[in-house]
C-alpha cells in the first residue's frame, strides 16, 4: 500500500496541468502546513521564530525544470534578493538552490553564470549555498558543475541521495565538501537506484556513519526516529563532536521531534520551502511519507470548526482519489 501511495503522489508531482492549476489557489488545502508561504519577505517572521528556538534554516525558493531564460533569470534575482534580506535581517539561515530552476535545461553555461552571480553575493555575506539534487538525469552534471564552482567558491555544497547505487562512491570523492545526506524523493529506475526501504535505510546509515568519522560538516536529513536514535548512539560511542553535524527536517514535519533534538543539544536545521511553484514539492513529500494523507484530507476538506469546505480544491481531490484506490485494492485482496 505504501508503494502505491508513493507512486501515486510522484505521478501527481509530474503533472504539468496540476502544477499550473495549483498556482492559482496558493498554498491552501493542506499545503500551508508544509510550505511556509509564497514570498520570502512573508516568511521572515517564521525564520526569526525558529532562530529564537536555536534552530537554523535553509531556504528553498520552489521551482524546477525551467525552460524559459527570463524565468531562470527571475529565479536568480529572487534568490539574490533573499540573500540581501538574510543579511539585512541578520537571519541564521543558508540557501538551497536547484540548477534546473536556474537554467540547466536551457544551457549549461547560462546556468553556471547564474549560479556564480548568486555565489558572489553569498560569499560577500558569508552565506552557504547548497545545490539540491534533482532527478538522476541531472545527477552527473550537477556533480561536475559543483566541482567547477568549488575552484573559486568554497561556500557551496550539495546533496547526496542514498537510494542511488553510486552514492557511497560519490560521497568518498566529496570528503572535504559540506553535504546534506538524504534518502531521495524521486522515482528512479532500478538500474541506478535501490527501491526497497531496507536497502535505502541501510545505505543511508552506512554513508552517514562514514561521514561522521570524517572532518567535513554533514547535514543528516531524515524524519525516521529509528535512524536518528542509531545515529545518536553512534555519535556517543565514537565521541563525535556535535559541532561536526546537524540533523535536518522539513518544515512542518515531526515538529515535536525537532524541538526534542534541539533540547538535547544537537544542531538542528529546518528546510523551509516557499514560493508559488509548490505543488510538485508537496506531492513528493507526501510520497516520502504517505501517512500524512490523513492530515492532508482533514486540512483539505474541513475547516477548523469541522465544517466541510465549499470552495474547489486540487489536493483534496487527489487525496480522496488515492483513498478510493486503496480501498478498492483492499477489497480485492
Amino acid at each position: 500500500m505504501v508503494n502505491i501511495a508513493r507512486d501515486f503522489f510522484i505521478g501527481l508531482s509530474n503533472s504539468d496541468l496540476l502544477n499550473k492549476s495549483a498556482k492559482k489557489f496558493g498554498t491552501r488545502f493542506g499545503a500551508e502546513r508544509f510550505v511556509a508561504g509564497t514570498a520570502f519577505d512573508a516568511v521572515i517572521p517564521t525564520i526569526k521564530e525558529l532562530n529564537q528556538k536555536q534552530t537554523t534554516c535553509t531556504m528553498d525558493h520552489l521551482g524546477e525544470f525551467v525552460t524559459d531564460r527570463e524565468e531562470a533569470e527571475q529565479a536568480k534575482e529572487n534568490i539574490i534578493h533573499m540573500l540581501h534580506q538574510i543579511e539585512k535581517e541578520n537571519l541564521d539561515c543558508h540557501v538551497s538552490i536547484k540548477l534546473t530552476q536556474l537554467g540547466l535545461d536551457i544551457e549549461e553555461s547560462f546556468c553556471i553564470q547564474n549560479v556564480k552571480q548568486i555565489l558572489e553575493v553569498a560569499r560577500e555575506y558569508n552565506i552557504f549555498i547548497n545545490i539540491d539534487m534533482e532527478k538522476f538525469i541531472h545527477y552527473r552534471r550537477t556533480l561536475e558543475i559543483l566541482k567547477l564552482l568549488r575552484e573559486n567558491y568554497p561556500n557551496i555544497g550539495t546533496v547526496i541521495q542514498t537510494y542511488l547505487y553510486d552514492a557511497e562512491k560519490d560521497v568518498n570523492a566529496l570528503e572535504d565538501v559540506r553535504l546534506r545526506i538524504v534518502k531521495g524523493a524521486y522515482k528512479e529506475d532500478s538500474s541506478v537506484a535501490y527501491s526497497s526501504k531496507e536497502e535505502i535505510d541501510r545505505n543511508f546509515l552506512k554513508i552517514v556513519k562514514k561521514r561522521l568519522l570524517g572532518k567535513a560538516f554533514t547535514s543528516i536529513a531524515t524524519h525516521d526516529h529509528r535512524i536518528i536514535d542509531e545515529i545518536k548512539k553512534f555519535v556517543a560511542d565514537h565521541n563525535i563532536s556535535k559541532n561536526n553535524f546537524e540533523f535536518q527536517m522539513l518544515y512542518g514535519f515531526r515538529v515535536d521531534m525537532q524541538r526534542q533534538l534541539v533540547k538535547e543539544g544537537y544542531q538542528f536545521c529546518t528546510y523551509i520551502p516557499f514560493g508559488e511553484d509548490w505543488f510538485g514539492y508537496f506531492m513528493r513529500r507526501l510520497a516520502e511519507r504517505p501517512q500524512n494523507l490523513n492530515l492532508l484530507v482533514k486540512d483539505a476538506l474541513y475547516t477548523e470548526d469541522n465544517k466541510i469546505k465549499k470552495q474547489p480544491f486540487i489536493i483534496g481531490t487527489a487525496a480522496l482519489t488515492l483513498l478510493l484506490c486503496l480501498g478498492k485494492r483492499k477489497k480485492k485482496a
